[in-house]
C-alpha cells in the first residue's frame, strides 16, 4: 500500500496552492462551458504559465482545470443545448428539456452534485488501484518497460479516435519528432538539418499549443458558419431535495463505477463512458420512456460518469506512465516538464508528491462544487461570448504564454508550423493526441529498447524470455489483430451496404 506522507496534507493548504486551485477551477468551468474549447485546449493554454511555478502550485492549477472543465461542459449543454465539451454530449438529452420547462437551476443542481460525487468516487478508485499497480510495476526493468510502452502506443494511438491506421501513423509522427536533437545515450545530434535551433531538440509546450490550440482555432475558423449569439435559457443553482435523490442513489453509484472502470482503460475516454452509463441507466430505469424528456436520472448518469473518468484515467497515467485520455496526455507532459516522471518508480521514490496529488484532486472537486454552485449565474452569462471574439483571444494567450517560457522567437515559428500541420492532419481525420503521446513516450521507448539490447547482447528474441514482457507483447498482438479483424468486418459491411 502507498505510504501517505502527513506533510503533503499540510503543504496542500498553503496560500499559493489554494489560490491556484481557485483560479484553475474558475478558468476550467469557463473553458468547459464555452463550446469549442474543451479540457485539452484549456490545459494546453494554462501549461506555459505553470512553467514559472513550483511543482505543487503548477499541478494544482492543472488538476483544477482538468476536473472543473469536464463539469463546465454541462452548463452549456443544459442552457443552450450545445455540449461545451465532448464529455457532456449526453447531458443535452435531459438537461436541456429541463431548462426549457423552467428547471434550469434544478438541472444545474443535479449536474453539479453528480459531478462532485463522480469525481470523489473516482479518487477513491485511484487511491485503491494506483498504488497496487505501482507496487507490481517495481518488477519492471528496461525490457518490461519497453513492452509496456509498445502496448501504450498501440492502444492509445487508435482506440482514442476510432481511426486505427491514421492513429498509428500519427503516433509514428510523434516518435519521429522525439528523435530530433541530441541522442539521450550518446549525445550525438540527429535530424537537425544544420539548424542550430533543431540541434537542441523540440520541446513539448510549443508542440502541444500548435497541435491542439492553434489547429483547433484554424479548424473552427474553417467551419465557422453561424456567428450569432446563442439563446441562453435561465440559469441559477438549486439543490434537489433528498426525496428526489433517494430513488436515484443506485443509478448515481452505478454510473460512477462505469465511468471509473472505463477511465482506467487507456484510450477509451469519457465520451464512451457517458453514453454507456446513460444507456445503462435508461435500460434499468422503471420509466425509460421519460429519458430524453427531462429525466434527472439521465443527467445524473451522464455527469457522474464523465467526472468519474477523470480519476480513473489517472490510474494508468500515474502508475504506469500511460495517458488514459487527452487530458492526461497534457498532464503527463506537464509533470515531465517539472521533472516528475509518472510510471513504475513514482510511488516508491516520491510518495510525498503522490499523496499531494491525491489531496489536490479532492480539493479540486470541492472547489468545483462550491464555485460551480455560487457562480452558476455568472458562468451562464459567459455563454453569450461570440466565437469570433473568443478564438482570437485563445490564440493570443497561447502564443504569449509559449513565448514567455524561453523568450525564444523560434517557439512562435514552431507553434505556427505545427499548428498548420495539425490543422491539415485534422482535416484528413488524423487525431492530434497520438502525436503528443508518441513524442512524450518516444525517448523512454528508445532508451528502454537500447538498454534491453545491451542486457541481451543485441538479441531481441531474449526480450520474450521475460514473463511480464511476454504477456504484454501477447496482449498487444491480440488487440492489434482483433482491431484489424473488426476493421475488415466493417469494410465488408460497408461494401455490402453499397452493393
Amino acid at each position: 500500500m502507498l505510504e501517505f506522507v502527513p506533510g503533503a496534507f499540510s503543504s496542500a493548504f498553503t496560500f499559493s496552492i489554494l489560490l491556484c486551485l481557485a483560479i484553475g477551477t474558475v478558468a476550467g468551468i469557463i473553458i468547459g462551458a464555452l463550446p469549442g474549447l474543451g479540457t485539452v485546449l484549456g490545459l494546453v493554454m494554462a501549461l506555459p504559465f505553470t512553467y514559472v511555478l513550483e511543482p505543487g502550485p503548477a499541478i494544482a492549477l492543472l488538476l483544477a482545470i482538468y476536473v472543473s472543465s469536464i463539469y463546465g461542459g454541462s452548463i452549456s449543454a443544459i442552457l443552450i443545448n450545445v455540449p461545451g465539451t465532448p464529455q457532456s454530449a449526453a447531458s443535452v438529452f435531459d438537461g436541456y428539456p429541463m431548462a426549457q420547462r423552467g428547471d434550469g437551476a434544478l438541472a444545474l443542481g443535479w449536474a453539479t452534485i453528480a459531478s462532485f460525487v463522480g469525481g470523489v468516487f473516482s479518487l477513491v478508485i485511484l487511491v485503491m488501484l494506483a498504488p497496487q499497480l505501482a507496487r507490481f510495476a517495481l518488477n519492471f526493468g528496461p525490457i518490461e518497460t519497453f513492452a509496456l510502452i509498445v502496448f501504450a502506443l498501440t492502444t492509445i494511438a487508435w482506440v482514442s479516435s476510432g481511426e486505427m491506421l491514421k492513429g498509428l501513423l500519427a503516433a509514428c509522427i510523434g516518435l519521429f519528432l522525439a528523435t530530433v536533437g541530441p541522442d539521450a545515450m550518446t549525445g550525438q545530434v540527429r535530424f537537425h538539418f544544420d539548424n542550430l535551433f533543431l540541434s537542441a531538440g523540440l520541446t513539448v509546450i510549443p508542440l502541444l499549443i500548435g497541435f491542439f490550440a492553434v489547429s483547433e482555432i484554424l479548424y473552427q475558423a474553417a467551419y465557422l458558419k453561424d456567428v450569432k449569439l446563442p439563446a441562453v435559457t435561465s440559469g441559477g443553482f438549486k439543490v434537489p431535495p433528498w426525496s428526489a435523490w433517494k430513488p436515484r442513489i443506485v443509478t448515481l453509484l452505478r454510473s460512477c463505477g462505469i465511468g471509473s472502470f472505463i477511465g482506467v482503460l487507456p484510450g477509451t475516454g469519457a465520451t464512451a463512458a457517458v453514453f454507456v452509463s446513460y444507456a445503462d441507466a435508461k435500460r434499468r430505469a422503471p420509466n425509460p420512456e421519460d429519458f430524453g424528456k427531462g429525466e434527472p436520472s439521465g443527467l445524473i448518469a451522464s455527469e457522474s460518469a464523465n467526472n468519474a473518468v477523470s480519476g480513473g484515467a489517472m490510474v494508468p497515467m500515474m502508475a504506469l506512465g500511460i495517458p488514459g485520455d487527452g487530458g492526461t496526455v497534457v498532464l503527463l507532459g506537464a509533470l515531465t516538464i517539472h521533472n516528475v516522471i509518472p510510471g513504475v518508480r513514482l510511488f516508491s521514490t516520491q510518495p510525498d508528491l503522490v499523496t499531494l496529488i491525491f489531496v489536490l484532486l479532492l480539493l479540486a472537486n470541492i472547489f468545483m462544487l462550491m464555485i460551480g454552485a455560487f457562480g452558476a449565474n455568472v458562468f451562464s452569462r459567459m455563454l453569450k461570448i461570440p466565437t469570433t471574439l473568443l478564438m482570437p483571444l485563445v490564440f493570443m494567450m497561447s502564443v504569449v504564454g509559449a513565448y514567455a517560457i524561453r523568450s525564444n522567437p523560434v517557439d512562435i515559428i514552431v507553434i505556427a508550423v505545427f499548428g498548420l500541420i495539425g490543422f491539415l492532419l485534422r482535416m484528413n481525420k488524423f487525431p492530434p493526441a497520438p502525436i503528443i503521446i508518441g513524442f512524450v513516450l518516444g525517448v523512454p521507448l528508445e532508451m528502454s529498447f537500447r538498454q534491453g539490447l545491451i542486457l541481451t547482447d543485441m538479441n531481441v528474441l531474449l526480450f520474450f524470455e521475460s514473463p511480464i514482457a511476454l504477456v504484454l507483447f501477447i496482449i498487444t498482438a491480440l488487440i492489434v489483430l482483433g482491431q484489424f479483424g473488426a476493421f475488415k468486418a466493417l469494410s465488408r459491411a460497408v461494401g455490402r451496404g453499397k452493393g
